[in-house]
């Protein structure tokens, strides 16, 4: 690439892969990196859950803490209660939030949030629509255990 190429298109910016090493861009930030992303299950809540069993276990039986194990198991239970599987995926999620916004889909991005107080796993999804630029935006909110959607705002995005 030479430095009359233009660095931004269509795709994002380039950095060449020798450039990148050479400043030690962190992995975050490099785009140069590819492959299958998984976001981790909120089940893995659970080991939290059994830590705390054992300190209250702990707490009864070396220091007699009956109001301290009392206190751990309330938080253990929130854990186990609050361990709830990912059944859906971000590339799930994507195609459901696509087929409710009722516009051809351009860019998109999906992010994980939690809802209520036992952290039901949420997807957060934005899309724009695929004219150039975008004429549309909607964020559609889907449910990451059964698929369903939990909300939705779509709007027209002024030109500038």
């Amino acid at each position: 690439m030479t430095s009359e190429e233009p660095r931004v298109d269509r795709s994002g910016i380039h950095i060449d892969r020798d450039l990148a090493d050479s400043v030690a861009i962190e992995e975050e930030l490099d785009a140069n990196l590819a492959g299958v992303y998984r976001f981790p299950s909120p089940q893995r809540r659970r080991l939290a859950g059994w830590v705390y069993l054992g300190m209250a276990a702990l707490a009864l039986a070396v220091v007699d803490g009956l109001i301290v194990a009392a206190g751990l198991a309330v938080l253990a239970a929130w854990h186990f209660l609050s361990a709830w599987p990912l059944v859906i995926d971000e590339t799930e999620a994507l195609k459901i939030a696509g087929a409710v916004v009722g516009f051809p889909v351009g860019h998109a991005s999906a992010a994980v949030r939690f809802a209520g107080w036992r952290s039901r796993p949420r997807w957060a999804v934005v899309l724009y629509s695929a004219t150039d630029p975008p004429e549309e935006r909607a964020l559609v909110v889907v449910d990451g255990i059964d698929g369903r959607v939990a909300d939705s705002y779509r709007e027209t995005i002024s030109p500038i």
